[in-house]
């Protein structure tokens, strides 16, 4: 009867277990989080951030992050279609001294889901008709929406977010 018992706390605790590990590795890793447009045919990178425990979240513009034969992060999936994610990851090591451990994919589907069907065309009102820098663009785009955290969860099961280690 203790078996039991023990077994089932034991099956109650590793889901928070595993939780925790996950944030904790998050939290000590230098994170890249890409915005990919998958309207256009082959996908593109629109958004992207760095993000850590030290600086913790900066804006990276994608067509001015390049690696030494000048291709851009904006175009990973078109100039490597075998390994876009380590391509990326050394895009960033070149323009800004820091490699990511983690690259976070997030597609306009899971955007839309998050912060609202409206939320790309925000953007590219501020960004385009407004003329903010695209940084500044999505974060007045985004405070003027609430998360649907929900959306996170069927994100992550729709394939919509997916976690890439580099």
């Amino acid at each position: 009867m203790l078996d039991i018992i023990f077994t089932m706390k034991i099956y109650k605790i590793i889901p928070s277990i595993i939780i925790i590990i996950i944030l904790i590795v998050i939290l000590t890793t230098n994170v890249l989080v890409i915005a990919t447009d998958t309207s256009e045919g082959t996908p593109g990178v629109d958004m992207a951030a760095m993000l850590n425990v030290s600086n913790g979240f900066t804006w990276i513009y994608p067509g001015s992050s390049t690696n030494a034969q000048g291709e851009t992060l904006h175009n990973i999936y078109l100039n490597d279609p075998n390994d876009p994610y380590n391509a990326a990851a050394n895009i960033i090591k070149y323009t800004y001294n820091t490699k990511p451990n983690l690259i976070i994919t997030i597609n306009n589907n899971a955007a839309e889901r998050i912060l609202g069907y409206d939320i790309v065309d925000n953007i590219r009102e501020y960004d385009w008709g407004q003329g903010m820098s695209r940084g500044d663009a999505a974060e007045q785009a985004m405070s003027n929406v609430h998360v649907n955290y929900f959306g996170i969860i069927e994100s992550l099961f729709m394939g919509d977010i997916s976690f890439h280690w580099v």
